[in-house]
């Protein structure tokens, strides 16, 4: 245990980290006032492997117990440990891992049908229960909308849907394609709130069958019609397109392909709306433990990766909004609502799996406070003046929508 310390001894430069080796030795690394959190190593090699690459070995050690946390909890770790690094750990032993794992993922970031296919059924296809434990009552798996912190997530997500809807211009007797649409909760939203029919499509057969009987419960099932269908072999054409949570499994040698079906399937007078993970930081590989264990095949782009392949495919990008803070708050509620019911999470799986979930949640939430991840919704047409010259139109129709609601409600 000779590199570990002096890593961390550089690294800390705010908080305290208390580390207990297999031999009970404590060292006691410390900056500026901030977090305070104790990390005990139970064996010899996990401390080599910190030392060597933490982004892959920091992950599985709290997995299989190797690494546990004392006066506090992981998340207390990871928080204390991105706020010192800010974008990304930068030390020789971290890069010469990182310009390993850049070759493996110039192999592995190609997303061809079959292996899409593969992708979404290793992280979505688990249990129905597991995802209720933590997700709203619409299952929405992906950044809400807090316009005040006092939120709770249910509103939140019925923001992100109400947000979305207005930034679509949505009009009664339009045609809407939800693509990757998960367990339907937008394309019921938008079904359930104007007089249009959406598609749905998912490559998940969990996913299909939850919104398939989801609809029929709500009394939508002629409104919405899901289907499995990989968004490539798409042949009919729809007036508005949206897609939340899904470009993030597209892989980057797909984009130009990708938009270039977008525009295909958009009719002359259509609108798209792509809400989508990002990164404020320069192109970089998928961090190898999500990769390995979360979500293979997953990258998270900048929008310096998207842009240029929406303009080679001839769309008009004619809005984009940056939502910072809201993933963070988000999988804040997801990490709460999955703690507070890990007594059931262990029913369902092994308490390994239980860790991996959540060092998932905690990483994530992370991540987005102190590492630079964002979320990009970018608005697209095929003409420039589709929709009105200013912006007033999407508060406009979110205020109306909530109007609605209310009355609704009363």
């Amino acid at each position: 245990m000779i590199l570990l310390p002096q890593i961390l001894s550089r690294l800390i430069k705010q908080g305290t980290l208390t580390v207990i080796d297999c031999e009970n030795q404590v060292r006691v690394y410390k900056g500026e006032p901030g977090p305070t959190v104790t990390m005990k190593l139970h064996n010899r090699s996990v401390a080599r492997k910190l030392a060597i690459y933490p982004k892959l070995f920091l992950g599985e050690a709290y997995m299989d117990g190797s690494l546990t946390v004392q006066d506090g909890n992981i998340y207390d770790l990871l928080d204390l440990f991105s706020l010192n690094t800010g974008w990304g750990i930068k030390h020789p032993l971290a890069s010469i891992g990182d310009s390993i794992f850049k070759l493996i993922w110039f192999f592995i970031r190609y997303n061809p049908k079959g292996r899409s296919a593969q992708n979404v059924a290793h992280h979505y296809d688990l249990s129905d229960e597991f995802y209720d434990l933590f997700l709203d009552e619409n299952r929405q798996y992906s950044c809400a909308y807090f316009k005040d912190p006092e939120d709770s997530l249910e509103q939140a997500q019925l923001q992100k849907m109400a947000h979305i809807e207005a930034k679509l211009a949505l009009e009664d007797g339009q045609k809407v394609l939800d693509i990757g649409c998960g367990w339907g909760g937008m394309a019921r939203y938008l079904a359930g709130s104007k007089n249009v029919t959406v598609k749905g499509i998912t490559l998940s057969k969990n996913q299909l069958s939850y919104a398939v009987s989801k609809a029929k419960e709500v009394g939508l099932s002629e409104k919405v019609d899901y289907i499995i269908k990989d968004y490539r072999d798409l042949t009919e054409t729809f007036d508005r397109i949206v897609s939340v949570g899904m470009f993030e499994h597209v892989g980057a040698p797909h984009y130009r392909n990708f938009f270039k079906k977008v525009k295909t399937t958009l009719t002359d007078n259509g609108v798209a709306l792509l809400h989508t993970i990002g990164t404020a930081d320069h192109p970089t590989a998928t961090n190898p433990w999500i990769q390995k264990y979360i979500f293979p095949g997953g990258y998270i782009p900048p929008l310096s990766e998207i842009t240029p392949e929406i303009e080679k495919a001839g769309l008009y990008v004619t809005d984009i909004e940056i939502l910072r803070v809201h993933y963070a708050d988000t999988l804040r509620a997801w990490r709460q609502r999955f703690m507070g019911k890990m007594d059931v999470v262990l029913d369902i799986y092994d308490e390994q799996f239980s860790r991996m979930w959540e060092f998932y949640l905690a990483a994530s939430e992370v991540a987005f406070r102190h590492n630079g991840l964002v979320v990009f919704q970018i608005q697209m047409s095929k003409k420039l003046e589709t929709l009105p010259p200013t912006r007033d139109y999407i508060t406009k129709a979110e205020k109306q929508h909530s109007f609605e609601k209310q009355i609704a409600a009363e």
